[in-house]
């Protein structure tokens, strides 16, 4: 019987610039949002500046995701480093993403470029970022030096990461930079963000130097049915689509992008029929950052449970294969596995970290990524969050997400037991899973 994952299945991990990359301020970057965010904002108030070095890392990185069996790398590109400033290409900025596309084909790795994981520039974010129409036409811009630099080596764009997070929890519930509470404003901060994402994808197509494969990485996830039986599945896939979370989830977003139809969030919040035309655009993939089910008990519990991460998230594998296959059913698109990890509390002892929960977790979701795509949903691939422990937003540095340990004092790695079980998962093809 033929591998149900075929042989040119995608594994491999994903990060994001501002989380990995630091040097925030050298070869010509200049800050992002997130750089000037207040130490009072983060847990431990700590910052991103150094983050895992990344930027002087980069080839020991790849040499770790080679040694690992990567044949697929999702990195984002920070757009402050390659536009320092309004209408400046920098030219240092955009060497470093040639040099990592180059290390990551010259191991046998596919390079999958984000241009927009949540770095909005500071010259940018003082005209008012998300919230000035104006950014449609810059990151149209920023997308096409990028496109112009690497094109002729990049085949794989996500023009942005999941704008449930960088819209909804930024602007909406001000839970992350910039901290807004725009509730007036809300449904016109998505109708910029997805009309710039449009002209990101048109930008791309237009000048690519290769035929590109475009798709958005979506915060995502689906209710899962109760049991198994026809009515049980039709109210559960209803829920993923019409249920608060449901709505602000996946409807709110993936109809105007993926179908041209209107849609609202909390029934108050619409997008507008006019606005289809801007915002509609056909993609080739549907990329789904995967962690926990839609239900009300995500939301509250016991961080040290066994069901749940130290972020507090449920641990139930069946989203990801209910996540895949409304989304694909609802949509009718390739599927990618963009994201999907857990944070734990990882520790080095005699040089190893033993990071069991990690191991089954994975095995967890990845035997729901198995049955997925036995049955027949097109997947291009999964790739695992984090590479690095890194810096985890407003949680800091106490959250570790990664396949790889970082000692974020002497930026030591340290590969973790998960990586290995990972690694011999990949060298099966996922038959061992």
């Amino acid at each position: 019987m033929a591998n149900v994952f075929g042989k040119d299945f995608m594994w491999g991990a994903a990060a994001s610039a501002p989380q990995t990359e630091g040097a925030y301020l050298e070869d010509g970057r200049t800050p992002s949002m997130w750089d000037e965010v207040s130490p009072k904002r983060i847990k431990d108030g700590s910052n991103c500046h150094v983050a895992c070095d990344h930027y002087h890392h980069m080839k020991e990185d790849v040499a770790i995701m080679k040694q690992l069996g990567f044949n697929a790398y999702r990195f984002s590109i920070s757009w402050p480093r390659v536009m320092p400033e309004d209408g400046k290409i920098n030219e240092k900025g955009i060497a470093f993403y040639s040099a990592l596309v180059d290390e990551l084909i010259a191991n046998g790795i596919e390079p999958i470029a984000t241009l927009f994981h949540w770095d909005v520039p500071m010259w940018m974010f003082e005209r008012g970022g998300w919230q000035n129409e104006q950014i449609i036409e810059k990151f149209a811009e920023y997308t096409k030096a990028v496109v112009d630099a690497i094109s002729d080596r990049v085949q794989y764009w996500i023009p942005m990461n999941e704008p449930q997070c960088f819209v909804t929890i930024s602007y909406l519930y001000g839970v992350h930079a910039p901290f807004k509470h725009r509730i007036f404003d809300f449904a016109k901060i998505t109708r910029i963000a997805l009309t710039a994402h449009a002209e990101s994808v048109r930008t791309i197509r237009k000048y690519a130097k290769r035929t590109p494969k475009i798709g958005l990485a979506l915060s995502t996830g689906a209710h899962i049915p109760s049991k198994e039986t026809p009515s049980a599945i039709e109210r559960a896939r209803r829920r993923t689509f019409g249920s608060i979370l449901g709505h602000v989830g996946n409807r709110y977003y993936c109809d105007p992008i993926l179908l041209g139809k209107p849609a609202s969030a909390y029934g108050v919040y619409r997008l507008r029929k006019k606005d289809m035309e801007k915002i509609h655009v056909d993609m080739d993939f549907i990329g789904v950052n995967v962690y926990q089910p839609y239900t009300l008990s995500s939301i509250s519990g016991n961080p040290d449970d066994p069901r749940r991460t130290t972020m507090n998230w449920v641990i139930d594998g069946r989203t990801m294969y209910w996540t895949l296959r409304f989304l694909h059913e609802r949509y009718g698109k390739t599927m990618f596995v963009t994201e999907n990890g857990m944070a734990n509390r990882d520790v080095v002892v005699d040089g190893k970290v033993h990071d069991e929960k990690r191991i089954k977790f994975m095995q967890e979701y990845l035997q729901n990524l198995k049955r997925a795509v036995g049955e027949g949903i097109p997947t291009l691939g999964y790739l695992h969050w984090s590479l690095l422990d890194n810096f985890e937003w407003c949680e800091g540095y106490t959250q570790r997400f990664g396949l790889v340990h970082v000692n974020f004092d002497t930026l030591e790695r340290t590969v973790k037991d998960s990586a290995y079980y990972y690694r011999d998962v990949i060298a099966s093809n996922g038959e061992n899973i």
